[in-house]
């Protein structure tokens, strides 16, 4: 094990430099092809700020993973300075390959999809069909969850509406500098070490290598491009790696199997708790938009970070605020393992407290707002 997990850190380290470089090539270029952000009505930098940081974290997934499977592939058998805990994976990665590719090319499909929105634009409703698309065949191959109910077709359903609100909750959280990047390596760093330490799985009783080990290389992929988008941002994730992010951690959720296979049911709640944070920001802001009598596809600046801003924290504190909230979340999902079905209810709510409390903070700082600015113009 420890062999595995000092190959899956260099493979991480291996996925940050490609996406690192790979982003540092889409800032040069990116004003030449016309992939800029430009400042607007509802964007909050004030000079254009390159898109495409999505090119360099599919780029610091794919090309890693190729490199792995030709070291599984043909290196295992021939070079003897591979480790050993390496060689005895290998035919288990190869195995695993066509339903990576199958992963990765519906992955790829939104990536573009979203890269070609943030050149061009295309209409949301465009969009919305296409990702449910992805999700459905996403579902026909295998990659779905029972979520311990005894029919199918309701688990499918869940598992689509699961793939699509997922993977829209990491483009909505792309608002502020390092925001919805950062919150993304936190949820994935905790769903890896769950999968690896804490979640066996419950057929062979080893760590769920496959999906860990995954998770690893796309949080040092993500981490590549972070550095460039931390404050003040040279570079922007773009739609293209939003959907790209929240697209491969709901099928990995899926698969996992706290949300299928498990034997205990509570586990249920780890995917709810890891994700809290950007399911709270999207369902929020969807709500505020239709008591405003807007459409929910409309932008606006009524987001989480937002919202926290509003009420006095800077930016850059309301991203922190949000990092530390999706930690305690997550933390809590830890816990799920260790417990009975009773106390992991008691975690679920706690989380979902935590978030309420927010809510109940920015709705008391914001009425406070509002009744001073009504008293200034009056007096």
């Amino acid at each position: 094990m420890n062999d595995l997990l000092i190959g899956f850190v260099a493979a991480g380290l291996t996925s940050f430099v490609v996406s690192f470089l790979v982003c540092s090539l889409v800032r040069s270029t990116a004003s030449k092809i016309g992939l800029l952000d430009r400042p607007g009505t509802r964007k909050i930098h004030s000079s254009p700020v390159p898109l495409g940081g999505g090119i360099g974290i599919w780029s610091g997934v794919i090309i890693p993973l190729l490199i792995i499977y030709l070291a599984a592939g043909t290196l295992s058998q021939r070079c003897d300075f591979l480790p050993e805990s390496f060689t005895i994976h290998s035919d288990g990665i190869i195995q695993c390959g066509c339903r990576l590719v199958s992963l990765l090319s519906l992955a790829s499909i939104l990536f573009l999809l979203g890269t070609i929105d943030d050149r061009y634009g295309i209409d949301w409703r465009i969009r919305i069909v296409v990702e449910f698309i992805v999700a459905i065949i996403t579902v026909m191959l295998g990659w779905e969850a029972t979520f311990f109910i005894n029919i199918p077709l309701l688990t499918k359903a869940l598992s689509v509406f699961w793939i699509v609100g997922l993977t829209n909750s990491f483009n909505l959280l792309d608002n502020m500098d390092g925001l919805s990047s950062g919150v993304a390596v936190i949820c994935a760093s905790f769903l890896s070490a769950i999968l690896l330490f804490c979640s066996p799985n419950p057929y062979s009783g080893q760590p769920q290598l496959f999906m860990g080990g995954f998770l690893i290389l796309l949080i040092g992929s993500i981490m590549g491009f972070w550095f460039h988008n931390m404050p003040k941002a040279r570079l922007f994730m773009g739609d293209g790696g939003a959907y790209f992010i929240g697209y491969l951690l709901s099928t990995i959720t899926l698969s996992a199997t706290f949300t299928g296979s498990s034997t205990s049911s509570q586990t249920i709640l780890t995917p709810l708790c890891i994700f809290a944070v950007p399911l709270y920001d999207m369902i929020s802001v969807i709500f505020i938009r239709l008591s405003n009598g807007k459409s929910p596809f409309e932008g606006d600046t009524n987001h989480y970070s937002h919202r926290l801003v509003s009420i006095g924290l800077s930016r850059h504190g309301a991203v922190l605020t949000i990092y530390l909230t999706t930690a305690i979340c997550c933390i809590g999902a830890v816990f799920l393992y260790q417990v009975n079905r009773l106390t992991a209810c008691l975690i679920g709510i706690q989380v979902a407290m935590v978030l309420v409390l927010n809510a109940i903070l920015e709705f008391a700082a914001r009425r406070k707002i509002k009744k001073e600015e009504s008293l200034s113009k009056r007096s």
